[in-house]
């Protein structure tokens, strides 16, 4: 006979369902609910002191990093700022290799046409371009959908892909899945094998991999640690601009670089690479030269 503990995540789960509308729910968020509930143990108590959880992949020439995530956000909110192309820039610029981003093109086929070099103040000119095409796939009251594709990247990379979907857990809360991959062939491998063996020497990921004698953890490296820390700062990306609407709007840009810096700064061993005046002080140049851009 079923315990009260096991029936405890069903019962809460219908009435999570009932409390968004669930009698017409579509099959892509039923999905994504259902995952959640996969996922309740993970959210609730894990290492990053937050409802997230964090995968990657590498197999085949092709890297994947995912994050799914609880965030106090209305499905509304991220509804409103995700399938908007503009707002990715805001997204995206957060990021310390993305120098710039200007969104393009008319409804049906827009661009994000975005410049990504070192960490590093650099002029944008001097920066890798990459052309993302921005697709809502799906925007339903119950379940939204969006990607980013882009052909080729840095270093040999191709086939850049962005995915977000979300659906509303409650009034007040959303589910989030995002994934960022990209493929690579032989020389982008040396590049990145390069890389790795120079400035990116000691990096490492948040999955744990094996433990030590002593209980420690063994974190994953090479290039599945470099994915791993790239999709963490996506989604702290997303997390921040959410957080920043609830500032009046010329108090927004500053909110969303504070915020994504001292989110990054709870996982130092990963994610540090400047200092929050650093930070600062390029990114409120590139976002200077973004908005021109953008006027223009």
């Amino acid at each position: 006979m079923p315990t009260l503990s096991r029936l405890l995540p069903l019962a809460l789960s219908l009435l999570v369902f009932a409390g968004t509308g669930a009698g017409a729910a579509t099959p892509e968020a039923t999905a994504l609910r259902t995952r959640h509930q996969a996922l309740a143990a993970e959210l609730a108590h894990n290492d990053f002191q937050r409802p997230i959880h964090l995968r990657s992949s590498e197999q085949s020439g092709d890297l994947q990093g995912e994050v799914f995530a609880v965030v106090e956000h209305p499905f509304a909110t991220l509804d409103a700022v995700l399938k908007i192309a503009d707002r990715w820039c805001d997204i995206l610029i957060l990021h310390p290799n993305v120098k710039q981003c200007r969104a393009a093109g008319d409804e049906s086929a827009r661009h994000l046409a975005v410049r990504v070099g070192r960490k590093l103040d650099q002029p944008a000119e001097d920066a890798f371009p990459i052309d993302f095409r921005h697709q809502v796939v799906s925007d339903g009251p119950d379940y939204l959908q969006v990607r980013l594709n882009a052909g080729a990247g840095p270093l040999g990379t191709r086939d850049y892909r962005i995915l977000v979907e979300a659906t509303p857990l409650d009034a007040s809360r959303s589910f989030l899945h995002l994934s960022y991959a990209y493929g690579y062939g032989f020389a982008a491998k040396v590049a990145m094998q390069g890389y790795l063996a120079t400035a990116g020497s000691g990096k490492v990921g948040f999955s744990v991999v094996d433990r030590k004698p002593d209980g420690s953890p063994i974190l994953v490296d090479n290039v599945r640690g470099a994915i791993e820390r790239n999709t963490m700062r996506y989604y702290l990306a997303i997390d921040a601009t959410l957080d920043s609407l609830t500032a009046p709007p010329q108090e927004q840009t500053e909110r969303r670089l504070r915020d994504w810096f001292a989110a990054t700064e709870r996982y130092p061993r990963q994610l540090r690479e400047l200092d929050q005046a650093q930070y600062m002080a390029i990114k409120r140049k590139e976002i200077q030269r973004q908005q021109v851009a953008r006027a223009g």
